[in-house]
């Protein structure tokens, strides 16, 4: 198969599909070697993906990355950054107010406790405690000053605008906590609401933080399990 035969194969594979693997893209241009799938597709251009270990590939003209070079097809991510971590380390330092986990989590679809670790212990990215969450920040020291000062006053403003629990219903919370001490807030309402005493989810989580209760996982520290 000559070169022209090679990328009307490859137009041929990716007018039927945007991804492959590499197992498709052999069998697409008709060789077993790898190295020959790789230089047909450096001629064009190809990414790799930064999710599922990198097992999916695009060509460069496929994806149609959003505003933060993000492109997914179904489950699968691909970067105009590159690599997951480099990708992470984007995303963290262009942010407004810094990441938590849950939030790069669900942007990119992953679980990333070791990834963050990792950019942290690497100087890469920085990491911060906001409340009971861990914030990850930009590596410069200023920007990341920046992000935390903008994030403590969004949750300030988010903690605010969460009308205190009437006093009632306040010690029905706190009597339920003492009751059964390893329920969360989730849990904490829907027991009151059994009972027909009705309490909004923010407003015992609110109650949660202010009293530092166990077995909490509020709104803002549920990402405890993001702390790595």
């Amino acid at each position: 198969m000559g070169r022209s035969d090679h990328l009307a194969a490859l137009d041929q594979l990716f007018a039927r599909k945007p991804i492959a693997t590499l197992d498709e893209l052999r069998a697409a241009l008709g060789t077993d070697s790898r190295t020959t799938v790789f230089r047909v597709v450096s001629r064009v251009g190809y990414r790799t993906s930064f999710s599922h270990a990198g097992r999916y590939y695009t060509l460069e003209r496929v994806p149609k990355f959003n505003a933060r070079g993000l492109w997914f097809h179904r489950e699968v991510g691909f970067s105009s950054h590159g690599t997951l971590r480099a990708t992470v380390v984007v995303l963290v330092d262009r942010s407004d107010a810094g990441c938590t986990h849950e939030e790069l989590q669900a942007e990119l679809k992953l679980r990333l406790h070791d990834t963050l670790r990792s950019l942290v212990e690497d100087r890469y990215i920085g990491r911060e405690r906001v409340e009971d969450v861990y914030l990850y920040v930009s590596a410069r020291p200023k920007v990341a000053r920046a992000q935390v000062e903008r994030r403590r006053r969004a949750v300030a403003k988010a903690l605010a605008v969460v009308p205190a629990l009437d006093p009632a219903r306040a010690i029905d919370v706190l009597v339920a906590v003492i009751h059964h001490p390893s329920d969360d807030p989730k849990a904490i309402v829907a027991r009151l609401a059994t009972e027909g005493r009705l309490v909004g989810l923010a407003q015992v989580e609110q109650l949660f933080r202010r009293y530092d209760l166990p077995g909490k996982k509020t709104a803002h520290s549920r990402s405890r399990r993001s702390r790595r």
